[in-house]
């Protein structure tokens, strides 16, 4: 029996978080399955102009190179979290350090692993319009 600590999803979206937090990219890259997708922020955005996401490994370590590469740190400061099926979905915010500024993107964020553990899917449901509106000097 899967416990809510050791969820599949959960444990999936936790090494992703800790992967980002120490900045590296191979360990992150390796939590997804082959053709997994990555969608943050879900649709069109500056990091994703035509809104389809970023999928399989080449299109995420790309995704990595624009949106974590640069930052100086992200934190996740998640308040809550719901597993259901093969998925978790984080509620709270990501704050992001960059060029001497903080944004905070506050939203839900969501995993689904495969069958293995991998991550299928990262998912974020959040506004740039509402994260721009919080930016601010360190």
């Amino acid at each position: 029996m899967t416990t809510a600590t050791d969820h599949p999803a959960r444990l999936a979206g936790r090494a992703s978080q800790a992967a980002v937090r120490a900045r590296d990219k191979a360990a992150w890259l390796d939590l997804f399955a082959t053709d997994g997708i990555v969608e943050d922020p879900i649709g069109p955005s500056a990091f994703d102009p035509d809104g389809r996401g970023h999928c399989g490994r080449d299109a995420i370590a790309a995704f990595w190179d624009k949106a974590i590469a640069p930052t100086e740190s992200i934190e996740f400061r998640f308040t809550d979290s719901f597993a259901c099926g093969n998925e978790i979905a984080f509620t709270g915010l990501i704050r992001t350090h960059l060029g001497g500024h903080i944004i905070d993107a506050e939203g839900v964020f969501t995993y689904r692993v495969d069958e293995t553990g991998k991550i299928a899917a990262l998912r974020a449901y959040w506004e740039t319009e509402r994260a721009m509106g919080t930016v601010r000097r360190e």
